[in-house]
């Protein structure tokens, strides 16, 4: 039996190094007209959960930002610090039936209604995650929504970090099947969940789609001052090159999206921060998060499709630095840029959704 891979797992993400680029755009309005396509058109929000054919659930705040760009505000200019804001107009707080858990956890999240083509979407920001306040709340959300909204599908969207030696910041990976992490458990052992769902080709495969992805701001003066910015404040001394050995913290020039729905590809979720790595411990793997296969598992028990949506926000690491280095170093790109991955994450959903 094939043992675990070594664990590179960390108790969570620092916040003390938030270096910020203060010359970093913010988001351009979407022409969707000019790229051939009708624009998602948000809808009255009622105050309790309504019904939709899809619920697309987001985690982070800057995935937030970038979902409300794309799906309710895309005529409008965003700025790279409106991520930091958690609060955006037309949105209602979801916490009715809130079941016992920790003090500081006092909703499930937030939702809008949107109509993107002939489906209803329930946009839906969660505040409810496997790390905090833990697996039960989860699987209680997702039967919530599930009994609920009564949706077809429920669509995960946001960052992750990376699981290979070849995946590029920004790349996207589209997946129907998530496997769940278990420390020291041989890794065929680990329990995965999958859905026969795939994303139509349309407009996902449409020559016109890139036209609407956005080229990562990535310049190697940027990098380099991030590195000298993250040695200084952690008294370390490391190289750039040996922060990011292959280069992959520079984006490809548009974004790739790997739609692996079709094979038996899975994304790896972890109830900790799992850092991958590029000797490929992890390679079997579309990406890594912290979330989803709770979700595809009570999508499997309820009888509703799952799919995930995820943009790599940090690339795998260095495996020769230690585990905390290349936590911190992750976080300190996703910070940068975890904003721009997730505005073309945000359009894949959309896409994925179909029109």
């Amino acid at each position: 039996m094939t043992s675990s891979p070594p664990a590179r797992l960390l108790a969570a993400d620092s916040h003390a190094f938030t270096p910020k680029l203060q010359h970093l755009p913010g988001l351009a309005p979407i022409d969707w007209q000019g790229a051939g396509f009708t624009p998602p058109r948000p809808l009255e929000t009622p105050t309790k959960l309504p019904e939709a054919d899809v619920v697309l659930i987001m985690w982070a705040d800057a995935e937030w930002a970038a979902t409300h760009h794309v799906f309710c505000a895309s005529g409008e200019v965003m700025s790279h610090g409106t991520a930091d804001h958690g609060e955006f107009p037309g949105w209602q707080k979801d916490s009715a039936g809130l079941i016992a858990g920790p003090t500081d956890w006092t909703y499930w999240g937030d939702f809008r209604l949107v109509q993107v083509g002939d489906t209803r979407v329930l946009l839906y920001k969660s505040n409810t995650h496997l790390d905090h306040p833990g697996a039960p709340a989860l699987t209680a959300l997702t039967q919530r929504l599930a009994s609920t909204v009564k949706p077809t599908l429920i669509l995960s969207t946001g960052t992750a970090g990376g699981a290979n030696a070849i995946d590029h910041l920004g790349t996207i990976a589209i997946v129907n099947s998530a496997t769940h992490y278990q420390h020291g458990v041989a890794p065929a052992d680990w329990t995965t969940y999958k859905s026969t769902w795939q994303p139509p080709a349309a407009p996902l495969n449409h020559a016109s789609f890139a036209e609407l992805l956005m080229a990562i701001p990535v310049t190697a003066a940027d990098l380099s001052e991030l590195a000298s910015r993250f040695d200084e404040h952690g008294d370390t001394n490391y190289t750039l090159e040996q922060l990011d050995p292959l280069g992959l913290n520079v984006p490809t020039q548009v974004p790739v999206i790997r739609d692996l729905t079709g094979g038996s590809s899975s994304l790896l979720t972890a109830s900790t921060f799992l850092v991958g790595t590029t000797d490929d411990a992890f390679s079997a793997y579309a990406c890594i998060e912290m979330d989803d296969a709770v979700i595809a598992a009570e999508c499997q028990k309820s009888g509703v499709h799952y799919g995930s949506v995820r943009n790599l926000s940090d690339p795998a690491q260095n495996p020769a630095l230690p585990a905390r280095a290349d936590g911190d170093w992750g976080s300190t790109i996703y910070r940068a840029y975890g904003f721009y991955t997730s505005f073309n994450g945000a359009l894949a959903a959309w896409a994925a959704i179909g029109t």
